[in-house]
């Protein structure tokens, strides 16, 4: 059963260009993992600030695999003083 993540960062309004070029350079290590089908990056276009990854995974291995890499775990680290908000992330099946 497929996987489907929801990821939203909200950047400091200061920091939307830092914050968009640390989530841009997720894009290309993700779409190459085994088992992602899909991996995109959103931008509000009422908010500037608002960033979401909407994500499709073959089964929980892979997300759970995309969980422990060094490339994702960079990411939260980096992203924590950017953002005005925490991390929501949600994991979804279809029904």
């Amino acid at each position: 059963m497929t996987v489907h993540i929801v990821a939203r960062f909200i950047a400091r309004p200061e920091c939307v260009d830092e914050l968009r070029t640390l989530l841009q350079g997720m894009l290309e290590p993700t779409r190459r993992e085994s088992g992602c089908l899909r991996y995109e990056l959103l931008h509000n276009t009422a908010d500037p600030t608002d960033f979401t990854f909407v994500e499709e995974w073959a089964d929980a291995a892979a997300i759970n695999a995309h969980l422990e890499t060094p490339h994702l775990n960079a990411l939260v680290a980096q992203s924590q003083p950017l953002l005005a908000a925490a991390l929501d992330v949600r994991r979804y099946t279809v029904c």
